[in-house]
């Protein structure tokens, strides 16, 4: 571990990362200069923070500030192809992730959780049972809080668990999982990589460091694709899949089973949990391999993984009205998020749509046509918002009708108005939130609030609330 003292350290990014990255250096009394290419009130106000404490912030930067740097931090916010980023690396500086700096600096193991769909349910999946066994653990990194805002802490856990993005990997040195979880590999983030290739190489950046006596555990399509490309895993396996039974962990008529010598067996049965769905069966799935890995009393795990109560944004039921669900799942930022929560919904009576989608954004360099056919099969009709709807509307008006809206708010009232009792009002977007929205979470907050609202107009005859029953269970 190296002495960061009187080191001088340029923090790319004044995001969530890059604060946290900043703050640690400077409890470490290394010399911080942070620089953002944006300005906004917003960044204004953390800069004016950050040099309270002593720290210089350069905001609007378009180049690299003079003077020499010992290493850079980049926030995984920031793209590589940023000029003030080229321009840094063209002049021969290292830069690392918030997470590798925290890495380097933290006392305890940890197992790292990455992949396109999932992660941070099984994220909050497995902390949830580490911390109901009695192993002292926090979840960090990509869920919210930044790995070098919780170093100080790992001495005291047993683990840290970390939810990984592909952005957090691009920039590692030494990071290192003792047990490395890959959910699933499918097409996001398509506005940074190339292809698909480099997409699946940054997630498997994940086990590069990793020995032969650490373990990771992956989706059996994940871990096909990865050696389509050449990757190799050096760490002990296990497999799982909702579709493949041949996987170690695979899904059968509702029951997930174990072929892993030793533990062989039904391990869970869905019917039993409050969440739904083959994706959440996987994420299930890679949390009971880590306790395995890990030991731990398979009754003990069953007990936190059927108590589990899904977060909010997460095909969430935020009201029923005249036996209409309104179902927040505003997590769903790619099309295959869309097509799991398509799956997870209830059909209608006799199999028949009974959908009016949400959906729109900001375009993250998708080809939506593939959830055409899911789309043809269960929505009714689309309602498109955001930057991309006239992209949107191109790829699907041949799966179901669609009509452009103007906001969130609009969308809910026209699909209120046509929707009957057995139906859904589905918010998944299948695209990012930056267009219109502060965040994903934003995005949730104001359906809500839309649905609150029609709740409203519509209150005085037929309209009071109706209460849930069986309600829709998934991520």
């Amino acid at each position: 571990m190296n002495d960061l003292s009187d080191k001088s350290v340029l923090v790319i990014g004044l995001g969530k990362s890059g604060v946290a990255a900043a703050r640690f250096l400077k409890k470490m009394r290394s010399q911080v200069t942070v620089v953002d290419s944006a300005t906004s009130d917003e960044l204004e106000r953390q800069a004016s923070h950050l040099r309270s404490e002593g720290l210089e912030v350069l905001l609007g930067a378009t180049a690299a500030p003079e003077g020499k740097f010992d290493f850079g931090v980049l926030s995984p916010g920031v793209p590589p192809t940023l000029p003030l980023v080229k321009q840094v690396r063209e002049g021969g500086l290292q830069l690392i992730s918030e997470m590798e700096l925290g890495y380097q600096y933290s006392q305890c193991l940890n197992i790292s959780i990455t992949g396109t769909n999932g992660k941070t349910t099984t994220t909050e999946l497995v902390e949830r049972v580490l911390s109901q066994n009695h192993k002292r653990t926090v979840a960090a990194g990509n869920i919210g809080t930044p790995l070098c805002a919780v170093v100080e802490q790992t001495k005291e856990l047993d683990l840290v668990t970390l939810e990984v993005s592909s952005f957090q990997l691009e920039a590692i040195q030494y990071f290192r999982p003792s047990i490395a979880v890959l959910m699933n590999i499918t097409p996001d983030h398509l506005d940074r990589y190339s292809g698909m290739e480099e997409y699946a190489r940054a997630k498997s950046r994940i086990f590069e460091n990793q020995q032969v006596f650490d373990w990771a555990i992956v989706q059996s399509e994940a871990l096909a694709q990865l050696k389509a490309i050449g990757v190799k895993i050096p760490s002990k396996l296990i497999t799982f899949s909702a579709a493949d039974q041949s996987a170690d962990i695979y899904l059968d008529r509702g029951l997930i089973i174990s072929r892993i010598p030793n533990w062989n067996g039904p391990l869970l049965n869905m019917e039993e949990c409050r969440l739904m769905g083959p994706h959440n069966a996987e994420n299930m799935m890679a949390t009971l391999a880590v306790a395995r890995v890990l030991r731990l009393p398979l009754e003990e795990v069953q007990k936190s993984l059927k108590s589990y109560v899904p977060a909010p944004h997460r095909c969430e039921v935020v009201a029923a009205i005249n036996g209409v669900r309104y179902v927040n799942d505003s997590k769903a930022t790619n099309p295959d998020a869309l097509d799991k929560a398509l799956q997870t919904m209830p059909t209608g009576k006799r199999g028949e749509k009974n959908i009016f989608l949400i959906a729109g954004g900001r375009d993250k360099g998708f080809e939506y046509h593939s959830v055409g056919p899911q789309l043809s099969r269960r929505v009714k009709h689309a309602f498109l918002i955001g930057e991309t709807r006239e992209k949107l509307r191109a790829s699907w008006s041949l799966f179901t009708p669609c009509t452009l809206v103007g906001s969130l708010l609009e969308a809910v009232t026209e699909a209120a108005e046509q929707a009957a009792s057995g139906d859904i009002v589905l918010l998944s977007p299948a695209c990012s939130s930056f267009d219109m929205f502060q965040n994903y979470q934003h995005r949730g907050d104001v359906f809500r609030q839309s649905v609150e609202q029609v709740e409203r107009t519509m209150a005085g005859s037929e309209t009071a609330r109706r209460p849930i029953s069986g309600g829709v269970k998934t991520e």
